[in-house]
């Protein structure tokens, strides 16, 4: 966000539309720089649906609310677990985080991905949301990282030594499935598993299909989420899909958006 560099480019233009939602979470001289030194500015249709659409949903959802967090890794995600505990009614975890959650609990991972720095920090959660926080019951395990693995289904908490699990099993899909019936409102931000790879897309694709089908308000957070809707066929079935991956992750976190901020 240099100084010289946005008052520049501002003095290029008389009005400034900030229309990238994509960009509005980093305090840059294109996002922040250029409004500063503008007077007449406001934000692009894009933007302005992006902030009506998410921001209905976090502040004022009709409920029951649902989020769905996946994802790899605990630590980018656990701020925005903390923020929709708070609101939601249930939060559905999936994805590579989830075995962060099991071993915390004293389950056996195999060598699925985990944060060992992260284990007391899930089960603190564990313990104050209690039955808040729905997770996966089963998983999709295989013997390698690869799209040729040898492939089975454990119980979560029971993966053995060799193994890793690459999505949620068939039983966890009715568990997620069941949770989200009579939802009014559904946030789903990373992936329920390794979705580049088919064979474990099943989860994420499964419930993506469940959301198309209820009734509900369904936003879409940006990046994988939105990758593995898009990939899965459906993307015109969900109500909201955000532009934004790092955008709508700060969002959901319930932080300020410096590209937003300055301009309203």
């Amino acid at each position: 966000n240099d100084t010289e560099l946005g008052a520049y480019w501002a003095s290029l233009g008389e009005v400034f539309v900030e229309d990238a939602f994509g960009s509005v979470h980093r305090a840059h001289a294109s996002t922040v720089g250029i409004p500063t030194n503008i007077k007449e500015n406001g934000l692009g249709f894009l933007v302005e649906k992006e902030v009506t659409m998410l921001g209905k949903a976090v502040d004022e959802p009709a409920h029951p609310f649902v989020a769905i967090i996946g994802g790899s890794k605990v630590s980018s995600k656990i701020d925005v677990v903390d923020n929709l505990l708070k609101k939601a009614d249930k939060v559905i975890i999936g994805g590579g985080m989830a075995y962060t959650f099991s071993k915390a609990v004293g389950g056996s991972i195999g060598t699925s991905l985990v944060e060992d720095d992260k284990l007391d920090l899930a089960k603190e959660y564990l313990e104050k949301a209690g039955d808040k926080l729905v997770l996966p019951v089963d998983n999709v395990i295989a013997d390698a990282f690869s799209e040729e693995a040898n492939t089975s289904v454990a119980d979560a908490g029971q993966i053995p030594d060799g193994w890793m699990g690459l999505d949620i099993g068939p039983k966890s899909v009715e568990l997620f499935k069941e949770t989200l019936a009579g939802a009014k409102t559904v946030v789903w931000n990373g992936p329920l598993g390794l979705f580049e790879f088919d064979q474990f897309a099943i989860g994420t694709n499964e419930i993506a299909k469940a959301l198309s089908k209820i009734d509900a308000t369904t936003i879409i957070g940006g990046g994988d989420s939105a990758a593995a809707v898009e990939k899965a066929g459906l993307a015109d079935k969900m109500t909201h899909i955000s532009t934004g991956g790092g955008a709508s992750l700060e969002f959901l976190e319930g932080k300020k958006l410096p590209g937003i901020e300055c301009l309203l």
